[in-house]
């Protein structure tokens, strides 16, 4: 019903844009010098919705139309790192509410001093995946460090990682018998929002290892679907990387991203620059970027690989 309901969506966008596309043409056709701005504005509105259009013609995988579950990751440089992370963390939430997707903060790790060790935010909304799927990889941010004494500039790292929600729960399939189950108080701030009951819940899973822990919500039931939603992503991202390492020893090529390959730098000192390494997409605007502007990358992204 939601592939249906998707598709419905899809070809009435389509229908509504063709509608648009011959009015106009009518207009053009009896259209006197005062009409002319009106028109050229429709035009340029045409222009752009086709391109969307067209940029979602290009999320084509299995997944690229369902939710998301993105996890961010502080990586090594102390507070700067974790600051790093809590800052991509904003950008992609204000990146979500351009898009009008619904967020949902599964687990979060706050830093010592400032900042967050890692979070873990659920995206629910049409094509959410397949449009955080290019995201993935290691962001690198060069600027004065707030938390240097001497203001010394600073590069710091953090790892993104966006993983499908799968719509159909039985495509991966966990035995009871291969988890092993955790509960424990959740952290808190202090005061009244310290919990005092165990509502945190730890998911490990025995033959591969992994380790999935959720806190943010007061019922322990919560935590744990939420923690196994997570698990089941990680689950299916394993069965998948299998798939393309077999694959590519067909092809005799295989390029896995690993935590040292940046995928972007975002620059604020001694410049301003965000540059995508993978297309060399690059803007001087790093505020906006910040503020959750990350389509022109994503779409950048998406026209060279496809």
């Amino acid at each position: 019903m939601i592939r249906q309901s998707d598709l419905r969506n899809e070809i009435e966008d389509y229908e509504a844009l063709r509608n648009r596309v011959v009015d106009t043409l009518e207009l053009l056709e009896i259209a006197d010098e005062s009409m002319q701005g009106e028109l050229e504005r429709e035009v340029l509105t045409i222009e752009a919705d086709i391109d969307k259009l067209e940029l979602n013609t290009l999320l084509s995988g299995k997944y690229d139309r369902g939710n998301a579950l993105l996890a961010i990751h502080a990586g090594a440089g102390g507070t700067d790192s974790q600051d790093w992370a809590e800052m991509l963390e904003r950008m992609y939430l204000r990146w979500a509410e351009r898009h009008n997707y619904k967020t949902d903060i599964l687990d979060r790790s706050a830093g010592e001093e400032a900042g967050i060790k890692s979070v873990t935010i659920g995206v629910s909304g049409p094509l959410s995946y397949g449009y955080l799927r290019p995201e993935k990889g290691v962001h690198r941010l060069v600027r004065l460090s707030p938390f240097d004494a001497a203001h010394r500039r600073h590069t710091s790292f953090a790892l993104v990682e966006v993983l499908p929600e799968m719509a159909d729960t039985n495509e991966i399939q966990i035995p009871p018998d291969d988890v092993k189950i955790d509960v424990y108080k959740s952290s808190g701030a202090g005061g009244q929002n310290v919990q005092k009951n165990a509502t945190a819940v730890r998911l490990t899973h025995i033959p591969t290892g992994l380790v999935v822990t959720c806190q943010n919500e007061r019922s322990q039931v919560q935590n744990r679907e939420n923690a196994l939603r997570v698990l089941k992503a990680r689950l299916l991202e394993i069965k998948q990387e299998e798939q393309e390492e077999t694959l590519s020893e067909l092809r005799g090529e295989y390029t896995k991203a690993e935590w040292g390959s940046q995928i972007r730098s975002y620059v604020l000192h001694p410049y301003q620059l965000v540059k995508d390494h993978r297309t060399d997409y690059e803007m001087g605007n790093t505020q906006a970027v910040l503020d959750g502007n990350i389509d022109p990358f994503i779409e950048a992204f998406l026209r060279k690989v496809n």
